[in-house]
C-alpha cells in the first residue's frame, strides 16, 4: 500500500495543525526535498480542510488527523486526504475508510484496544498519547505479544525521544507536530535531524 510504504521509507509523519499564516507550499517543498512525502493535517481547526484542498496537488500524500466521525472523514477525503488518522478507534470511520479504499490509522493505548483494532482488520495503529505513557517501553512489550502490528507513536514526542523509538521492531514511523513548528529553515533542520536519528545507521 502506497501510504504505508511511504511511511516505512520516511520513518516520520509530520503533523500540522493550521492556525493561519503558515507557508503551506514552503513546508510541502521542504518535506519533499528531505525525503518525507507525507503530511498529516489535523482537523482541530476550521482551516484544516482548506489546507488539505490547498495542498491536494502538491505531490505529498496527505492525511487528515483528529478525525472523529464519518462526516469528518468524508469531508477530508473530498478535500484530498489519502489516509485517515483518529485519536481513538472509531468503528464507523474504519468501515468508511474500508469502503473508500483508504488506510485508517486509529489511536490505541491498551492491549484491549489493540485487540479490537485487529478484529476490524487494522494492523497499522497510532499509539497515542505516546510519551505520557512511556511509549517506547510499551511498544517494546507489544512487539512480543502483537508481532503483526506496526505502530505510529504520536503525542508528546520530541527529538530527544527518537533514539528510544528507533530500534523498535514494530515501529513504522514517528508522528509529531514539533517537526513543523517555527520557520521553514528550522523545520528543515528538525526533519533532517529526526530522519538521521531514526535510521538504522544512527542506531549503530
Amino acid at each position: 500500500m502506497e501510504v504505508i510504504e511511504a511511511l516505512a521509507r520516511a520513518r516520520l509523519l509530520p503533523l500540522l495543525t493550521v492556525q493561519g499564516g503558515e507557508d503551506l507550499w514552503g513546508l510541502a517543498r521542504v518535506l519533499q526535498e528531505e525525503g518525507v512525502g507525507l503530511l498529516e493535517i489535523t482537523l482541530r481547526t476550521p482551516q484544516g480542510l482548506e489546507a488539505l484542498r490547498t495542498l491536494r496537488d502538491s505531490g505529498l500524500l496527505l492525511g487528515a488527523g483528529t478525525v472523529r466521525s464519518p462526516k469528518e472523514a468524508e469531508a477530508a477525503l473530498a478535500a484530498g486526504a489519502r489516509f485517515i488518522v483518529s485519536p481513538g478507534l472509531k468503528e464507523e470511520v474504519a468501515w468508511l475508510a474500508r469502503e473508500e479504499g483508504v488506510p485508517y490509522f486509529p489511536g490505541v493505548l491498551t492491549p484491549t484496544e489493540v485487540e479490537k483494532a485487529l478484529e476490524l482488520g487494522l494492523f497499522v495503529l497510532k499509539f497515542f498519547p505516546a510519551e505520557p505513557f512511556r511509549g517506547a517501553q510499551v511498544l517494546r512489550a507489544y512487539a512480543e505479544v502483537f508481532p503483526e502490528v506496526r505502530f505510529l507513536p504520536t503525542g508528546g514526542i520530541k527529538e530527544e525521544h527518537l533514539p528510544l523509538y528507533a530500534p523498535l521492531p514494530n515501529l513504522l514511523a514517528v508522528g509529531g507536530s514539533w517537526l513543523l513548528t517555527g520557520d521553514i529553515p528550522l523545520a528543515r533542520a528538525r526533519i533532517r535531524t529526526a530522519r538521521a536519528l531514526l535510521t538504522p545507521q544512527a542506531q549503530g
